[in-house]
């Protein structure tokens, strides 16, 4: 059960998201602080979508687990960064989490494999390596004893957004989630919706929930609004908040201004289609997708909107608060 203390700290926490000055309430503070090992694989996008491991690098990544103050076993929720690694945002978001009596677990699936951003050079890592990151910290969590494996939610941002609302699919269930569990439910920020994979409409029945800027020239809107009508004309269980003028990055707590980001890379212009298993197609060549593709541009704008922020704070805290209500 939420208490009343949590709430009045969820507000406090809120109230002054800009400065970050939640440092300074007890109930942010973690109860223990744990730095786990997942053990995980580097590959190609080709590999991911077709299971094929031929060639594939093991990789080491990391979790940092903040156990929030509470007995027994509790609800976490699972934080995946994006294209620019472990940022402001997660920080923000882990207090205001363990502020809550949940849990946070931030993957960090650069530094153990030696990058610090793909911003610049998306090409440098598969989009879909987070997931397997994703499952492997599931299987972690789950036999953790201090962890409800039915408390389990995701949630991520940008490259890390495409990794949630696609980790959220039966196939790659199938194809790579060895943890034997399921998260509760899915919450991607601003994730890039620019490919159609096969199969794509049919996600485990949990909830997905969809939080995206729609002034967003990065990751735009309307092609995640397009996937998520045809997920639900499937029977998915699935929504999409957009907030009013926010751009991309809105969550970020250190400031309240958007500005163009000259060297990231953006595939905002591009269609691309998986035609068949493994084969990221570019639909305007017919040719195998590359970064180095004319569609592919630079100079998205990011930057936080203090609005958009304090409301998706809101909406996360309130939909996990009532998700994990026992």
């Amino acid at each position: 059960m939420f208490s009343s203390v949590r709430r009045a700290a969820l507000a406090a926490a809120i109230a002054f998201l800009p400065g970050l000055a939640a440092a300074q309430d007890k109930a942010t503070i973690p109860n223990r602080v744990e730095l786990h090992q997942i053990s995980t694989l580097t590959l190609s996008d080709a590999q991911f979508l077709t299971g094929d491991q031929t060639g594939a690098r093991p990789a080491t990544v990391t979790g940092e687990f903040r156990v929030a103050q509470g007995n027994g076993r509790l609800p976490v929720a699972v934080l995946m960064h994006g294209s620019g690694g472990i940022g402001p945002n997660i920080e923000m978001w882990s207090r205001l989490l363990n502020a809550q009596g949940i849990s946070t677990f931030a993957i960090d699936g650069f530094t153990g494999r030696g990058i610090t951003s793909t911003s610049a050079d998306q090409a440098q890592l598969g989009r879909l390596n987070f997931i397997v990151d994703i499952y492997g910290a599931l299987a972690i969590l789950a036999k953790h004893p201090r962890v409800d494996p039915d408390r389990i939610a995701l949630i991520g941002f940008s490259r890390g957004g495409q990794g949630v609302l696609y980790a959220s699919l039966e196939r790659f269930h199938k194809l790579w989630n060895r943890s034997g569990a399921q998260f509760a439910a899915y919450i991607p920020f601003y994730p890039d919706c620019m490919t159609r994979y096969i199969d794509d409409t049919k996600p485990v029945a949990r909830p997905i929930r969809i939080l995206h800027g729609d002034a967003d020239d990065y990751n735009p809107l309307p092609p995640c609004a397009a996937q998520a009508e045809r997920m639900k004309a499937a029977g998915a269980d699935i929504t999409v908040t957009p907030y009013a003028g926010a751009h991309h990055g809105f969550d970020t707590p250190l400031n309240d201004m958007h500005s163009v980001s000259p060297t990231s890379q953006t595939v905002r212009n591009c269609r691309i289609e998986e035609r068949s298993p493994g084969q990221l197609i570019n639909s305007a060549t017919g040719n195998v997708f590359a970064y180095t593709d004319a569609c592919v541009e630079r100079g998205p704008n990011v930057g936080g909107q203090a609005a958009a922020r304090e409301a998706a704070s809101q909406f996360v805290v309130n939909y996990l608060v009532t998700l994990f209500r026992k």
